[in-house]
């Protein structure tokens, strides 16, 4: 027996697939700073669980496949700050925003059609677009220029007579980068001029650093018939565990085929709406404060990562990540160096190496993605922990 082809031929995580051995190092006895996976120690707000309790139906349940008027309601508004308007029926509830690229990617594409995507990016984008005979078509970027890619010239070369959507994800994972809403509206022309769809990822919108404006495709009217927007709390809220997504878009025939997928696998899960929708209807102050943390955080790991000598590092402008060219020829051997063989009272790191990020083979090998998702004392003494561990490395006789 044989499975899959297209399941033979998907990746393993590089966000989760080093987990093993950090486990193994902790039973070791040393503390291992989890810089890989964007799992945020800030607490979820309280209102989530206090909606949750506050559930009075003597019965749990099924919700609308299209997921409770309540939380729907609640993202209408939430919109409404950044003048945006959307009906019922623009709003699509998913289980996570996992589940809403999948269901993308599954009413776009028809097997053998393609998407363009900067590369590196968040590399699950692999697997929902494999699922479907999907392909991603990358645009690539680089460490020195700040992994910047809204170029006409650049994304162009990537369009050809299969393509049919430009992924965006800003702010990014994993290079934080962040589109302007000039970069937007360039992106948008090219869609028109191309006949494409903007399929743009948003879960991490707020987190813009130094002063950077929130931008999204939905403030753009004039391209909202081809725009489809990703959202969720994971990352917003802290919620990662709550599983609780999004799909946005002013176009109805693609509603109304996703809706057909949401009816296949029934519905949501209805308190982890419940508590969405209050998640949705926190004060604007909570945006402020979240994205202070997160940039105090940003700027003790770059402040520290810039004093390794060799790196290639430029500060990342929004959402947690930082990804980087390392001194070192292979990322990957560098993190299993640091898990079973380094350590510096008793302490160590790990990152994700930025190679699976990509979809172009033999990129990224010497570059690593982190997660500035700890407080900023954490955050300054993983970075350490890295410098002092390519110092061990090389003095081991490595490259």
């Amino acid at each position: 027996m044989e499975v899959s082809k297209r399941v033979g031929s998907m990746q393993f995580s590089p966000i989760r697939r080093f987990n093993t051995f950090a486990f193994e190092a902790e039973a070791e006895g040393k503390k291992v700073y989890r810089l890989n996976i964007g799992q945020p120690d800030v607490e979820t707000p309280e209102c989530f669980m206090e909606a949750i309790r506050g559930f009075d139906k003597k019965v749990i349940a099924y919700a609308e496949s299209g997921g409770v008027t309540e939380l729907v309601d609640a993202i209408i508004d939430y919109n409404k700050q950044y003048d945006m308007h959307f009906e019922r029926n623009n709003i699509l509830i998913t289980n996570g925003g996992s589940e809403a690229l999948t269901m993308i990617f599954t009413a776009l594409l028809n097997p053998g059609e393609e998407a363009v995507i900067a590369e590196p990016f968040y590399t699950n984008y692999n697997t929902f677009c494999n699922q479907v005979n999907g392909k991603l078509v990358p645009i690539t970027t680089k460490a020195e220029d700040g992994y910047a890619w809204a170029d006409r010239e650049l994304i162009e070369a990537s369009i050809t007579e299969n393509t049919k959507a430009i992924c965006c994800i800003s702010p990014g994972n994993p290079t934080g980068r962040v589109l302007t809403l000039d970069e937007m509206k360039l992106i948008g022309e090219i869609a028109k001029e191309h006949d494409l769809w903007i399929i743009s990822d948003e879960v991490y919108r707020e987190f813009a650093y130094d002063g950077r404006e929130v931008t999204s495709f939905g403030m753009l009217e004039d391209i909202a018939d081809r725009v489809v927007i990703v959202d969720s709390v994971s990352k917003r809220f802290s919620a990662c565990g709550a599983r609780v997504g999004c799909v946005m878009s002013k176009n109805e025939e693609l509603m109304s085929g996703i809706l057909k997928l949401a009816q296949g696998r029934l519905c949501c899960p209805t308190l982890e709406q419940v508590g969405a929708a209050a998640l949705y209807r926190l004060d604007k102050s909570y945006y402020d404060e979240a994205k202070a943390e997160y940039e105090g955080r940003r700027n003790a790991a770059y402040e520290e990562l810039s004093q390794i000598p060799g790196i290639v590092c430029q500060k990342p402008g929004g959402a947690f990540y930082l990804t980087c060219k390392l001194p070192v020829e292979d990322a990957e051997d560098f993190l299993m160096f640091l898990l079973k063989e380094f350590d510096d009272n008793g302490e160590t790191v790990m990152f994700a190496p930025a190679a699976g990020f990509y979809a172009t083979p033999g990129l990224g090998k010497n570059e690593m993605r982190i997660a500035y998702v700890l407080n900023q004392e954490s955050m300054r003494r993983g970075a350490e922990l890295i410098k002092l561990g390519i110092e061990a490395y090389k003095a081991a006789g490595n490259k």
